[in-house]
């Protein structure tokens, strides 16, 4: 658990900026009145957030804060921030600490009394989200899955029976390979969906079953280019028979011949483990069918 120290009024206040995440125009009057506004921009690319500066007139000098010297450079905006002054930091683009530099530094910032104010903007995951057309009420974010298959299908496999709507960020050179990956552990039909290169001039949102989204992507190489969001739909467990091993019905089976429904259910669950209550609803069903 992150303790917080109580804010301290002699020091400024870090601000935790979106920024567009291809079109400019999405930018918030208020995120460009904060950037022109503070004494220091921490950015986690100086090269690229000059030239978003640039588009907006905005001259407020700029820092380095990236994944490289986040922790031994927090320091140096830390005492900014205890002198007095305002701080703004930003990613390359949307949100930053979203799959982006920025958590030591506000974490620090935190624990030494600085106010740390959010200015909301762009956000891939969710604007990806909210045009999806899957469940968006429960979610989880996974971030950027490991780079090679194994890592990836052992992750993959741990949410597999994640009944909330999964949410990743990928590269454009492994998307192919991410979605046949997917495409063997979650199964050809689970329904998914590329959001590819969002508010930006070729962007692109695609729903299919696995599968056939593994395949379309395949055939245009053009989808395997820029930035890549994808969603795969939460798992529906299974009901009835189809929710019981066929070890478990083969028990139920045998005790059904010998004993009263009721019973056989019980015995059934002591020795496969499965719930009492389910066996019992399938042995309804099984001695229905008989």
């Amino acid at each position: 658990m992150t303790t917080s120290a109580a804010p301290n009024p002699i020091c400024g206040t870090l601000y935790v900026v979106a920024t567009p995440i291809g079109n400019l125009d999405d930018i918030s009057a208020r995120a460009l009145h904060i950037l022109r506004s503070v004494a220091l921009i921490a950015a986690e690319d100086t090269r690229h957030s000059a030239r978003l500066m640039q588009h907006f007139g905005i001259g407020t000098p700029l820092a380095a804060c990236h994944e490289h010297n986040e922790r031994d450079q927090g320091g140096r905006f830390l005492a900014r921030l205890q002198a007095g002054e305002d701080v703004a930091l930003i990613s390359d683009a949307g949100t930053p600490l979203i799959s982006d530099p920025g958590y030591h530094l506000v974490r620090q910032a935190r624990a030494a009394g600085v106010a740390v104010v959010p200015v909301p903007g762009a956000c891939a995951l969710i604007a990806a989200l909210s045009a999806a057309g899957l469940p968006s009420d429960r979610f989880i974010f996974e971030g950027f899955l490991p780079a090679k298959s194994a890592g990836r299908r052992a992750r993959l496999e741990q949410v597999k029976e994640e009944p909330r709507t999964l949410i990743f960020y990928e590269a454009p050179h492994r998307i192919l390979e991410c979605l046949e990956d997917m495409q063997a552990v979650f199964g050809d039909a689970r329904p998914a969906l590329l959001a590819r290169e969002i508010t930006k001039t070729f962007e692109t949102l695609k729903g299919l079953p696995l599968a056939e989204l593994a395949a379309w992507v395949a055939a245009d190489s053009n989808q395997q280019r820029g930035e890549c969001v994808v969603l795969v739909a939460g798992w529906d467990a299974p009901e009835g028979e189809a929710a019981v091993s066929a070890e478990a019905l083969r028990v139920l089976d045998l005790l059904l011949v010998e004993m009263p429904l009721k019973r056989a259910a019980a015995l059934a669950a002591e020795i496969t483990g499965v719930r009492k209550n389910l066996l019992y609803q399938v042995a309804l069903e099984r001695q229905k069918d008989a």
